[in-house]
């Protein structure tokens, strides 16, 4: 294991200290490498997800509309109170 940790900083002390070329060459092979590792999601996750988003949107703004509501009644009861309008 502390082998194996040596080689990857050697690695990259290496791509630290290169050239711009092999940096650049070295960034674009990780760039191919971690794009590789992405999947695409089907149609019916997509379809799940969105209706999710779309759902919690209109349960956010519902809770956002009563909880302003209540602020705006209470401070609007405070400031008749304190003598405003």
């Amino acid at each position: 294991m502390a082998k194996a940790a040596a080689t990857v900083n050697d690695a990259a002390q290496v791509v630290k200290t290169g050239n711009p070329w092999t940096r650049s060459m070295e960034f674009f092979k990780d760039v191919r490498s971690e794009m590789r590792k992405v999947v695409t999601p089907s149609r019916a996750e997509v379809q799940s997800t969105t209706l999710v988003v779309i759902f919690s949107v209109f349960l956010f703004s519902a809770f956002f509309y009563v909880v302003d509501s209540i602020v705006g009644r209470g401070l609007q009861a405070l400031l008749h109170a304190l003598g405003g309008q």
